[in-house]
């Protein structure tokens, strides 16, 4: 008997290596040999994930989504480079996480784009997920040499409150990024305007009030008229791309370079080859922090297990809102929430969460062990 441990991280608790090693250690209580596959959907942990693939982590220093100065890392392999805003200016680099749906800046990813550009990849991959902000990019853009200004000509600070003051985007000192394939990986598909874009759908889980999304949304159609009169006529068109939407509009600036935009979840069980090990498994056990109806749309466990099949796969989830006639349209065959096991919330106790990831992997090889009946 032979397992694959591939969960995503538990969103505020573990990650998802810490994931697959407690689930591991459970699998090996009970006699079974597992292989461990930490995933990633190009949120945070995108950088983790590509380095448990093999990849080399180097260290960068950029400015957090204050401006503050921070350590983060990249990950560079085969070609390849995978930068996170998460790590580099997302919303756990704010200040006593105290939210600043105005004035954080995506500034630190841009830095660490540059710093990876000395690597010299063919491919650059950026994932958004976790983003503290919603400047359109401006931050990423004003690092690679972008310049931003108002009607009278003063250089603009790269964050949201300067959207609606924009007028005009200088890009004639932009470092280039020719022959380097640019991939924006998420599982966003929001427009960067309107009711569905970035200020109204994600601005209130950053901080933004009523007032301020009306604000941000207003400053980012300003950002893109400014764009479309500084020579970039197909802005209106980047900002209309499913995606455009993601990390505060980031996914709109990456377009403007000439990214294109692709399944998170696909994208990395591509990078971590999860193909190649499915001959020799007999279950691949996955997991997140919450399985729900959401799930289904594009989300790591299903896209697994739909790439899995017909490998039977087992998830495991901090939270579970799935009734258990969801369970095989969504690709699973079984689901163990922890909220099964202890009547205290998991979700702030990263010590209960290890102690029952154990637990449930010793359950699961066990019941996996257990000769099947049937035809020779």
């Amino acid at each position: 008997m032979r397992v694959l441990v591939a969960p995503d991280k538990f969103k505020g608790s573990l990650s998802a290596s810490e994931v697959a090693s407690r689930l591991a250690q459970g699998l090996a209580s009970a006699g079974v040999d597992s292989y461990r596959m930490p995933l990633a959907d190009g949120g945070d942990g995108s950088v983790d994930a590509a380095v448990a693939a093999g990849f080399t982590p180097h260290p960068v220093t950029v400015a957090g989504a204050a401006g503050t100065p921070r350590y983060a890392r990249i990950a560079v392999g085969a070609g390849t480079a995978v930068v996170e805003v998460a790590d580099t200016c997302g919303l756990t680099t704010l200040p006593n996480g105290r939210p600043l749906p105005l004035d954080a800046s995506s500034l630190g990813l841009g830095q660490a784009v540059s710093q990876a550009l000395r690597h010299h990849p063919h491919r650059l991959v950026l994932a958004l997920g976790g983003s503290a902000g919603t400047d359109g990019g401006m931050g990423l853009l004003a690092a690679l040499g972008f310049t931003f200004a108002d009607a009278s000509g003063t250089r603009l600070r790269a964050c949201g409150r300067s959207l609606a003051r924009v007028h005009t985007v200088d890009s004639s000192r932009v470092v280039r990024l020719t022959g380097i394939d640019i991939v924006v990986a998420g599982d966003v598909t929001n427009p960067l305007l309107g009711p569905e874009g970035a200020a109204a759908v994600y601005g209130p889980q950053k901080g933004a009030t009523a007032a301020d999304v009306g604000f941000l949304d207003a400053g980012l159609n300003n950002l893109v008229r400014a764009f479309a009169r500084s020579g970039y006529p197909d802005a209106m068109a980047a900002a209309s791309t499913a995606g455009a939407g993601s990390a505060g509009g980031i996914g709109f600036a990456a377009v403007l370079l000439g990214a294109s935009i692709v399944s998170g979840a696909e994208f990395f069980l591509d990078v971590l080859e999860f193909d190649r090990h499915l001959p020799d498994v007999d279950l691949v056990v996955t997991g997140e922090g919450s399985i729900d109806e959401q799930t289904a749309n594009g989300k790591l466990p299903t896209v697994l297990a739909r790439r899995a099949h017909p490998v039977p796969v087992v998830a495991v989830a901090g939270r579970s809102t799935l009734s258990r006639d969801q369970w095989g349209p969504a690709g699973f065959s079984n689901v163990y929430p922890l909220g099964d096991y202890t009547d205290r919330d998991t979700a702030g106790d990263p010590d209960l969460t290890r102690r029952l990831l154990t637990r449930i992997g010793r359950q699961i090889g066990r019941t996996a062990a257990v000769p099947r009946c049937g035809p020779p």
